[in-house]
């Protein structure tokens, strides 16, 4: 009998997280989610897709209502979530099933595309994870957010009420990748867009709304947006999430 690598705590926290839903904070980052998968995936056509980690099922929805492919699976370790996407009404979704966080309830090459969307930074193993999504699809777009900055060891107790127990820089996660032979296709890196950034401050946060406060939120984004596209270096400083397409090889990096 296969033991689960998920630790209970974690499966625990995650179904309470989803039993405490907030519609429309959860659409409106999703909203965004979406288009960058949508963006990185540009040019490429893919039929069967598969989101490992779909949470509340709000990416898949965009994804259906966009087009973007022709049949939808979803796994999640938490019943709550699987119960928020059963309900969504989602066109085309063949499938969505609990899975234990690392063993895929597939076939070998079963699906054209992988999601994991806001997934790694969870992921208490996350070498398992990647080399079981390798097995069962062919390509893959990867999102995560850039959360590591000098001095992130003295912010932990913040990231971890998110439950970020893993931080990346684009450069970290591209390296991830490669060395558990991933061969990235295409990019996109991102910042907060102004009305993600004003729901959370007025509405999540509770702070009093003047126009102040939202024309600085707007200037701030133009300016780091404006920053990223001329320098790499700004893309490690400002982005706030990074997106990646990649399809699988043979190749296993060689140590020693």
């Amino acid at each position: 009998m296969q033991v689960s690598q998920l630790s209970g705590n974690v499966k625990t926290a995650y179904d309470e997280f989803y039993k405490k839903h907030d519609e429309e904070w959860r659409m409106l980052g999703a909203k965004y989610k979406a288009q960058h998968i949508i963006g990185v995936s540009s040019g490429h056509k893919f039929r069967k897709v598969l989101e490992v980690g779909a949470g509340d099922g709000s990416i898949l929805k965009y994804l259906s209502d966009a087009g973007f492919a022709a049949k939808y699976h979803a796994v999640e370790i938490s019943e709550s979530g699987v119960a928020h996407i059963a309900n969504r009404q989602i066109k085309n979704l063949a499938s969505v099933q609990i899975f234990d966080g690392y063993k895929l309830p597939f076939e070998d090459d079963s699906f054209d595309l992988i999601i994991l969307s806001h997934v790694l930074e969870h992921v208490e193993h996350e070498r398992l994870l990647l080399r079981e999504i390798k097995r069962v699809a062919k390509n893959f777009v990867i999102e995560v957010p850039i959360d590591y900055k000098t001095n992130v060891d003295k912010r932990i107790k913040h990231f971890l009420a998110y439950g970020h127990i893993n931080v990346y820089t684009p450069t970290s996660l591209r390296y991830l990748l490669q060395t558990e032979g991933f061969e990235i296709k295409a990019d996109l890196t991102s910042i907060i867009a102004p009305e993600v950034t004003r729901f959370n401050t007025f509405i999540n946060q509770k702070k009093a709304k003047n126009f102040l406060k939202s024309f600085k939120i707007s200037a701030e984004f133009a300016v780091k947006n404006t920053l990223i596209k001329l320098s790499s270096a700004y893309k490690e400083k400002f982005a706030n999430a990074y997106t990646v397409l990649c399809s699988k090889t043979d190749k296993q990096a060689e140590i020693f």
